[in-house]
């Protein structure tokens, strides 16, 4: 995390400043970072294992709403690279963090910030290995790599899936993007209780980790569901080169997004399209259905049966109990 040389004579302190006052600590625990005080990180994989990596970028008013706490920002920053690597059955050990702060982001700001990539740190045992800051006109704009391993050869990758596999999906679906309706506006009469549930879960995901391990040998293919079930399912069919049916009633729900949709029927196919779910969807043989459970209770997560996949050329749909197919208006989100 090597800054331009110099702060600028603002009230904020400088890149130096923010990088060894602020970043710094939190590479405290990591041996390959040296503190942030050279060019690069160094990492050693454990032996059988291989590396794996990903990256997710954020920007105000695209992927977060611009008052959102900024320990919220931080953790779901973490939070959806970290489901990443879940879904390729990898353990989390590290991250590299760039950010791009605008003129009214002050260090109290930056200092809450690092507070929440802190309380995340412990939680999901991994710790800042470096990056990059700097500032911007705006907006704030914000690019988190994790890296994390797998056992050699045992990466869960979107394809794999075949045709009669069982479709499973952990968690609850639709909460993140009724958690955003909360914040619009757009579910007045909601019980507070059910509207700060929703609220935190588009805010502070949970990703799987705890489940992503267990997922080499069992899953044939996974991914997280960021853009919406039925978005996501189509690349992972299209990875797979097979098609799915996905059984709308069966769809997991909160009692806090039961209500909401009881509220507000128009917004009932967010379970299946809203994104910000970061919950693991995966692909399993029929006959083991309780090597899933097994999994899953070991894990501490629901792990619910949702479709079945299909030979190449049938489609990817929705239907209801009866076998129609549901339209749907919204399939995922779309960032172009």
């Amino acid at each position: 995390m090597t800054p331009p040389a110099g702060a600028d004579g603002r009230d904020r302190p400088g890149e130096f400043e923010i990088i060894g006052e602020i970043f710094a600590p939190l590479a405290a625990d990591a041996p390959g970072a040296w503190g942030l005080k050279d060019d690069a990180a160094l990492f050693h994989p454990s032996a059988g294992f291989e590396t794996v990596l990903t990256v997710d970028a954020m920007v105000a008013g695209v992927h977060f709403l611009p008052d959102d706490p900024p320990e919220s920002i931080a953790k779901k920053l973490l939070r959806v690279n970290l489901s990443d690597l879940a879904a390729k059955g990898a353990v989390p050990r590290g991250y590299l963090l760039v950010t791009a702060f605008p003129p009214d982001i002050d260090i109290g700001w930056i200092r809450r910030f690092a507070e929440g990539l802190a309380a995340d740190q412990a939680r999901y045992g991994v710790s800042l290995w470096g990056g990059d800051t700097v500032k911007t006109p705006g907006p704030l704009t914000l690019s988190l790599t994790a890296i994390g391993e797998v056992p050699q050869g045992r990466i869960v990758r979107r394809g794999g899936a075949e045709a009669g596999d069982d479709l499973y999906v952990t968690g609850t679906l639709g909460d993140a993007a009724l958690g955003l309706a909360v914040l619009k506006g757009e579910l007045p009469g909601l019980a507070d209780e059910h509207a700060a549930f929703l609220v935190s879960r588009y805010r502070e995901p949970e990703p799987r980790t705890a489940l992503g391990p267990a997922l080499p040998g069992l899953a044939h293919a996974a991914l997280d569901v960021s853009d919406g079930l039925m978005a996501d399912l189509g690349h992972l069919c299209s990875a797979s080169g097979v098609g799915a049916r996905v059984e709308f009633h069966r769809l997991p729900l909160s009692p806090a997004a039961e209500t909401a949709l009881r509220l507000k029927p128009e917004l009932r196919g967010l379970p299946a399209g809203g994104g910000d779910d970061y919950e693991i969807l995966f692909a399993a043989a029929p006959g083991d259905a309780a090597r899933v459970a097994a999994a899953a209770a070991q894990a501490g997560v629901e792990a619910v049966r949702i479709g079945t996949l299909l030979p190449a050329g049938k489609g990817v749909a929705a239907v209801d109990e009866a076998g129609r197919e549901i339209p749907l208006k919204q399939l995922g989100y779309r960032h172009f």
